[in-house]
């Protein structure tokens, strides 16, 4: 059945044949939809084609097809955050995640709504790390992997000078010997309320976090990964 006017997100596109494309899209009411866009070489195609770029928000129609859908028609609704360094890397991990982590034709509305959002936050540079932070956490919390970020398994309430190591399966669980991986409760405690935590604990989030998204990931790491801690080491210190 012809899906029609589908508010859906582009996530990924790829080169298909001469004059064809496959786009990855994320639609609000389909989940992950993967379409064929024929002949958008064609002067007819080409604002189409011009839409389909990554980060732009769409309505589309399309004929589903066993894995592939044809695309029929695509709209842009507004223009495509103009992003570039690090905010550019961070929008490609997002999709990267979303790609990784989403099932085709799985329908997550609030991981639509998710994306929406933070398609609108990456912009501010200065506030990257928490956006980012914030993202991972509800992410996992749409896709049903979210964690008991204030308490331990058993109820008991973080203690905010205590450190803690995160299960990817049970949440916090204290952590004496103070491992690789360990962090504050006061970082968890700040996430769990939405509350962005100085910069030393908000730093803490990242590796505790990309070890639970490492569980659900798999063996294969994100390549985005690699390419934000390069982004990382060449960044100029600020003086």
């Amino acid at each position: 059945m012809r899906v029609e006017d589908q508010p859906a997100f582009v996530l990924h596109t790829r080169p298909w044949r001469e004059t064809s494309l496959i786009a990855e899209l994320l639609t609000r009411d389909h989940g992950r939809v993967a379409v064929v866009g024929r002949g958008l070489s064609s002067p007819k195609k080409r604002v189409q084609r011009a839409a389909l770029q990554p980060f732009q928000r769409l309505r589309v129609d399309y004929l589903p097809r066993g894995e592939m859908a044809r695309l029929i028609q695509a709209e842009a609704v507004d223009t495509a955050p103009a992003l570039s360094g690090e905010p550019l890397m961070a929008a490609f991990y997002v999709n990267e995640l979303l790609l990784r982590l989403c099932a085709r034709h799985d329908a997550q509305t609030p991981v639509f709504d998710l994306y929406a959002r933070v398609r609108g936050e990456l912009d501010v540079p200065e506030s990257l790390a928490w956006v980012l932070r914030r993202f991972e956490r509800d992410l996992l919390e749409a896709l049903g992997y979210g964690l008991p970020w204030a308490h331990t398994e058993d109820g008991e309430r973080l203690d905010p000078a205590s450190q803690y190591r995160l299960d990817p399966e049970h949440g916090p669980i204290r952590d004496l010997r103070r491992g690789e991986l360990s962090i504050s409760g006061a970082a968890l405690l700040a996430l769990a309320e939405d509350r962005r935590p100085e910069s030393e604990l908000l730093g803490s989030l990242r590796p505790a976090l990309r070890n639970v998204l490492a569980a659900h990931l798999g063996a294969q790491p994100l390549k985005s990964w690699g390419m934000l801690g390069e982004l990382a080491r060449i960044k100029p210190s600020p003086r």
